[in-house]
């Protein structure tokens, strides 16, 4: 166990929100790698199926909050809303920040008062940086850009931003991954945008942010290793949460030009696809069929149960796909 933090330590008026489906091992992990007195809060989705209510239970500093299984922006939202806190960073399980890290960015959004928040960049385990990091709100040139393949050549140019070691991206919206923010300031926010399951609450955090006049902040000279796709659920299961939340998403705040923007995104997963299955790679392939299904239809399930279309009627009051 690390050592306990000091009374004076950014760290002690914070408190770590955890959001767990089935992932024992990694917040296991991560406890263990950080300080004993570090406030944490485990959320978990998945009926302490994997025993987290004991674990929890196991250590003074952290808490367990039943998640009821309602996907990533409402059980953040639970352990965020509950905490008494100054700081909130939001860390997925699947990912390895150190105390450093931590630290890092609550200072940065302490010190920032035009930032909403102040997310790490993800890196892979060779330490490349990952597509997704953060990016811009949808347009239809954006969209083209995307759905071409030109965002690696014109990289402030498409969805998602592809910054090199050091750079500095101006962003609209970035990871939730690992995020840090102040607790006041993400409740007078409202939160995690509930309407999506899973995927697409940053982007629309990025968005209620900017609304405020506020930044969220990429940092580049926090970089965070990411086993992304080593937690959760299937990742064909994902792939198409993935495409029915970012078409929940433009359906939500693009609703006049919904239709063409989905398209693109339709147009860009088709050309991934084929090019996949050409190369023999079928698995990249199906995931990129499981992206079209979700974007195409707007639903996606859990445990076999169809989750996106009904959280997104739920919380907007709109029609479920026939």
């Amino acid at each position: 166990m690390s050592t306990p933090l000091s009374d004076r330590s950014p760290l002690a008026r914070t408190e770590v929100v955890l959001v767990s489906y089935r992932s024992r091992s990694h917040v296991e992990e991560l406890i263990a790698g950080w300080p004993s007195d570090l406030s944490i809060v485990v959320v978990d989705n998945a009926g302490n199926v994997d025993g987290l209510a004991e674990l929890s239970a196991a250590h003074s500093n952290v808490r367990y909050v039943d998640g009821g299984g309602q996907g990533f922006g409402r059980a953040a939202n639970l352990g965020a809303f509950s905490s008494t806190k100054d700081f909130l960073v939001f860390v997925n399980p699947d990912c390895r920040p150190t105390a450093t890290h931590l630290e890092a960015l609550v200072v940065g959004v302490a010190s920032d008062d035009s930032a909403a928040s102040h997310a790490a960049t993800m890196t892979g385990h060779d330490g490349s940086i990952e597509a997704g990091v953060g990016g811009w709100e949808p347009s239809l040139r954006r969209l083209t850009v995307h759905a071409l393949g030109l965002g690696w050549v014109f990289r402030k140019a498409g969805l998602f931003a592809f910054p090199t070691p050091g750079e500095h991206s101006a962003v609209d919206w970035t990871t939730g991954a690992c995020l840090a923010t102040r607790a006041d300031r993400f409740r007078e926010l409202g939160g995690f945008d509930e309407s999506f399951y899973v995927y697409a609450e940053d982007v629309s955090f990025g968005r209620s942010a900017r609304l405020a006049g506020l930044r969220t902040v990429l940092r580049e000279d926090v970089l965070v290793r990411h086993g992304s796709g080593s937690s959760g659920a299937p990742s064909l299961e994902m792939l198409r949460l993935r495409g029915a939340s970012f078409a929940g998403y433009l359906t939500r705040y693009h609703r006049s030009r919904a239709w063409p923007m989905r398209g693109l995104m339709v147009l860009g997963a088709l050309v991934r696809g084929l090019a996949a299955a050409l190369r023999g790679r079928r698995d990249v392939a199906a995931q990129q069929w499981a992206f079209i299904a979700g974007t195409v239809t707007m639903t996606a399930y859990v445990g076999g149960q169809e989750v996106a279309a009904r959280r997104l009627a739920e919380v907007t009051g709109s029609a479920q796909p026939s």
